[in-house]
C-alpha cells in the first residue's frame, strides 16, 4: 500500500485521536492489573512454610527486590519503546536491577560452594519451576501485550524482549513466595534460565505480536 493512500484512508476514517498516557502511568496501570493476579496465584499455591524466616534473610530480600525492580523497569521501558521518538537509552533501565538480580544468585552460588564444596553446585530435577513462572507471569504478560499494541512498536523485537522480561521477572518474584527451592545454583540455572528462555522466545515472536504496519493496515481497512 502506498504511503499517501494509507494516510488518506486513515484520515478519512479516523475519529478524534486519544493520546496515550505517559509510560509511568501505563506501568502503574499494568501493575494494578498484574499484582492482584500474582497474589492470588501465590495464595492458591500456599505460602512457603519458611517464609517468615526468609523475610529476615538479606540475600532473599535483595533477590526479590531486584526481580521486582527488573519487572517494573522492563515494563516501563517496553511502554516507552512504543512511543515514536522515545529516548533509546530507556531500554537500558532494567539492566542494573537485572545485573543485581543475577549477581545476588551468583553470590549465593559462591557461598554454597565455599560451605559445601562441589555438592553445593549440584543440579536436581525441578519440574515445577518453568510452568510455575509461566503460570504466575501469564496474566501480566497478556495484559502487557494488549496494552503495548495500543502504541507504535516500531522496534518489535526490543518491545517483546522487554515485555517478556517484565512478565518473567514478575513471575519469578511471585514464584519465590511459594516455591521452597533455595539452592542458589538451582535457582540461578532453573529460574534465571527460564527467564532467559522466555526472552529468547519472545524475541522471535516480536513481529507477530507487535507488527505496527499490520495494525495500521487494519486501521486503514476499517476506514
Amino acid at each position: 500500500m502506498e504511503t499517501d493512500h494509507l494516510v488518506h484512508q486513515l484520515a478519512r476514517g479516523a475519529g478524534r485521536a486519544t493520546r496515550l498516557r505517559p509510560p509511568l502511568v501505563r506501568t502503574l496501570t499494568w501493575l494494578f492489573i498484574a499484582l492482584p493476579y500474582v497474589v492470588m496465584v501465590v495464595l492458591v499455591m500456599r505460602l512457603r512454610p519458611d517464609l517468615s524466616g526468609k523475610l529476615s534473610d538479606v540475600s532473599y530480600i535483595i533477590e526479590q527486590l531486584a526481580a521486582l525492580t527488573t519487572a517494573v523497569t522492563a515494563g516501563f521501558a517496553a511502554f516507552a519503546s512504543t512511543i515514536p521518538g522515545y529516548d533509546r537509552r530507556t531500554v537500558l533501565l532494567p539492566l542494573v536491577p537485572f545485573l543485581v538480580w543475577v549477581g545476588s544468585l551468583g553470590a549465593g552460588c559462591l557461598r554454597s560452594w565455599i560451605v559445601m564444596g562441589p555438592d553445593g553446585l549440584s543440579l536436581h530435577p525441578d519440574w515445577l519451576c518453568f510452568p510455575a513462572i509461566v503460570i504466575v507471569g501469564l496474566v501480566p504478560a497478556i495484559a502487557l501485550v494488549i496494552m503495548l499494541r495500543r502504541g507504535a512498536p516500531l522496534a518489535p523485537h526490543v518491545t517483546s524482549v522487554l515485555a517478556s522480561l517484565a512478565a518473567a521477572g514478575l513471575g519469578d518474584f511471585g514464584l519465590r513466595f511459594f516455591h521452597p527451592q533455595d539452592a542458589s545454583f538451582m535457582v540461578l540455572i532453573r529460574q534465571m534460565g527460564t527467564v532467559l528462555l522466555l526472552m529468547l522466545l519472545a524475541s522471535q515472536c516480536g513481529r507477530l505480536l507487535f507488527n505496527w504496519r499490520r495494525l495500521l493496515r487494519r486501521a486503514g481497512g476499517a476506514g
